[in-house]
């Protein structure tokens, strides 16, 4: 289980105590729960999380294992509201206007992306091999890492991301992130 780095109402008001008990204490343990149960005793036991969800086939040890690696970056990445910075900066500023023009255009195209995919899922800025940036819509566990490509910042857009705070005013969520994303966890996660 990914250890939580920050007290389970830091997020608040953009994501509430109640749904981070929820979505980590309760959806994400279901998950590791079942990956540790169909990893066990097979080729895949003595595999990274990452090359499980690289080489997996698709199925239910993909689906958990997807789910999981998703999860731990996705909690990993904000930082307790409010944040000191909720811009970013340096090589990863840089990037962005290099591959988007300007941060706002970033958000935009994020905030699109996830309030129109449909069903459940993931929207992730993530880094291609060459380095640019460009931001991607995976169904259900899927990852940036299928792709050939490093996910960076991931926002789940599943029901139970954010139903307790927002009911069904998926893009309002989306746009609330914002604030409490940690840019230097992003930042290094860039492959530079």
């Amino acid at each position: 289980m990914p250890v939580l780095i920050y007290p389970a109402g830091a997020l608040a008001p953009v994501i509430s105590q109640a749904t981070i008990e929820y979505h980590y204490g309760k959806h994400l343990q279901t998950y590791v729960d079942n990956f540790n149960r169909l990893v066990k005793d097979t080729e895949y036991e003595t595999m990274t999380l990452r090359e499980i969800v690289i080489q997996a086939p698709e199925g239910p040890l993909l689906n958990n294992a997807g789910q999981v690696l998703n999860h731990a970056l996705y909690f990993e990445q904000f930082t307790p509201y409010p944040p000191a910075n909720n811009r970013p900066n340096g090589t990863l500023q840089n990037s962005i206007h290099f591959d988007f023009g300007n941060f706002d255009t970033l958000k935009q195209k994020m905030e699109e992306a996830a309030s129109t995919l449909f069903g459940s899922g993931w929207v992730w800025l993530a880094q291609e091999e060459s380095g640019k940036l460009a931001v991607i819509n995976c169904h259900n566990g899927d990852n940036p890492l299928r792709h050939k490509m490093t996910p960076l910042y991931g926002i789940d857009v599943w029901e139970h991301a954010y139903y307790l705070d927002y009911q069904n005013r998926r893009a309002e969520h989306v746009k609330r992130l914002w604030e409490i994303v940690d840019w230097e966890m992003i930042e290094s996660r860039l492959n530079i």
